[in-house]
């Protein structure tokens, strides 16, 4: 079956169980909004993308379920940053949908361009840009997926415009879990890792107090 990016999308959407999406539309997710429209979801249009990304994390801590939120490219996605960032230092699970220029457009310093998946790289759990119509579907279920799995927690994925406007073959989803496809440390890596991450912290301890005697010494030996 064949179906534009856009209506894909919202396809994914109904497959993971959502029924509500809160967003906010601007030029770079108007196919998405337009395929939204027949849509047997509850659109929640807010006045602004932070309330948008706010309201979907509410509607996950009262549900239990993935809050969604759909914001528009540039200064669009940016407005979601706080959102994100309170999602994840709460456990909430939530999968941001951000709109982005064409892909032939990326890297251009195009109108309304900002690299969010590099913004939202420290407040999200994962994060993804989708540079290909081939990547859409499997993109958006890992999202959903690693927001739920394990601890909870923000999933962004980026969706160029040109990506939503092409047609792409519909499949469905695959058994495999998203944990699966992710390397799994072994305990000996986990117990190395967590004896250098202490002894690089006893250094650096020893060594801002040495810095900081030696400042003393110095201080002292002006004084005199």
């Amino acid at each position: 079956m064949k179906l534009k990016g856009a209506e894909a999308i919202v396809k994914v959407l109904l497959e993971q169980g959502v029924d509500t999406v809160f967003g906010y539309p601007g030029g770079a997710v108007i196919p998405l909004y337009d395929a939204l429209y027949d849509a047997p979801l509850k659109n929640v249009l807010t006045a602004h993308e932070q309330g948008a990304i706010h309201a979907a994390d509410g509607y996950a801590r009262a549900s239990g379920r993935t809050g969604v939120c759909i914001a528009t490219s540039g200064p669009g996605a940016t407005n979601i940053v706080t959102g994100l960032a309170t999602a994840y230092l709460d456990s909430i699970p939530l999968v941001a949908i951000t709109g982005q220029v064409g892909v032939s457009m990326l890297g251009r310093d195009s109108f309304q361009e900002i690299d969010i998946v590099g913004v939202t790289m420290p407040i999200t759990k994962y994060n993804m840009l989708v540079r290909s119509k081939e990547e859409l579907l499997p993109a958006l279920r890992k999202a959903f997926a690693l927001a739920q799995e394990g601890r909870p927690g923000p999933v962004l994925v980026d969706i160029p415009s040109s990506v939503q406007v092409e047609e792409l073959e519909w499949s469905e989803p695959q058994a495999a879990s998203a944990a699966e496809e992710m390397p799994q440390a072994t305990p000996e890596q986990l117990q190395q890792a967590a004896e250098q991450g202490a002894a690089s912290g006893i250094a650096g301890w020893r060594r801002r107090c040495q810095q900081r005697r030696a400042g003393r010494t110095a201080g002292a030996g002006q004084e005199g």
